[in-house]
């Protein structure tokens, strides 16, 4: 199952009428409910659910309120997630345009639509558009949370795999190596984004057919995928198979074969 990407704005707004609390707490139910469909997989259930709290939002509160605006960006993510891209980028541009309004050009929800935005690009191919958008990202969530918050280490991550795309390896590894770091001290030495830190960096190291360094990532990375998702998950056999190529390059047949057979099995 997906993890939602979606991050929810508990707004409060403060002297309204009593009709308007009421639809804030409306909106705020229905975004809940939007969130929850998606966390089990109904797709077409949340986007109705999202779509119906952003109607609300732009009824009760008006087109350039916070709300409008993250009703649109998790419709937005929705819509990428699920490769709708022509649909998901006005949504964004427009959400990026209400928060920038409302809460000046360096707030942390304008990060999200930044980051969320510069994903829509990347996972288009768009990386020259995509890279200036995760630049400024970083750069207002570095300013405006720790130095070691996950948010910094999520932007990192994104900026490093749109490096490694494009072969940029000597500008990803730093990147990777700070975001590991971050999310080993916020998150522990055994969660799944630490294991996909991991994996993303063994494989710059691969590349570079420095296997001595890459073979203990990777084999960090398998052991925490076999703890947090299970010996049949496919993470697993992704990072049996990148494992066992590491042992055969290096003329280990012995210790590759029943890796690429596991491997094959899942």
């Amino acid at each position: 199952m997906k993890t939602f990407p979606l991050a929810l704005l508990l707004s409060v707004v403060l002297g309204v009428t009593a009709p308007a609390h009421a639809q804030e707490s409306k909106w705020q139910m229905i975004s809940e409910e939007a969130i929850s469909l998606y966390g089990k997989g109904q797709y077409d259930r949340a986007v109705a659910a999202i779509k119906k709290s952003l109607a609300l939002a732009e009824k009760a509160v008006g087109p350039d309120h916070p709300n409008t605006a993250t009703s649109l960006n998790n419709l937005a993510e929705l819509y990428r997630d699920h490769s709708h891209y022509a649909q998901a980028e006005p949504l964004y541009k427009r959400a990026l345009v209400i928060r920038e309004k409302y809460f000046g050009p360096n707030h942390f929800l304008v990060a999200t639509s930044l980051n969320g935005h510069a994903e829509l690009y990347r996972a288009q191919g768009r990386y020259a558009e995509a890279e200036p958008l995760y630049k400024r990202a970083l750069a207002i969530r570095e300013k405006t949370l720790r130095p070691d918050h996950p948010d910094v280490a999520q932007t990192l991550n994104n900026l490093a795999e749109l490096y490694c795309i494009q072969g940029q390896y000597a500008s990803a590894q730093p990147l990777y190596e700070r975001s590991l770091a971050i999310r080993e001290k916020a998150l522990g030495p055994d969660h799944p984004t630490m294991a996909t830190g991991l994996n993303n960096l063994a494989l710059i190291y691969h590349t570079q057919s420095k296997y001595a360094q890459a073979g203990p990532l990777y084999e960090r990375a398998l052991g925490i995928y076999e703890k947090t998702l299970g010996p049949g998950h496919p993470n697993v056999g992704t990072s049996m198979n990148n494992l066992a190529v590491i042992y055969h390059t290096q003329g280990k047949y012995a210790q590759a074969e029943p890796l690429y057979r596991h491997a094959l099995t899942i």
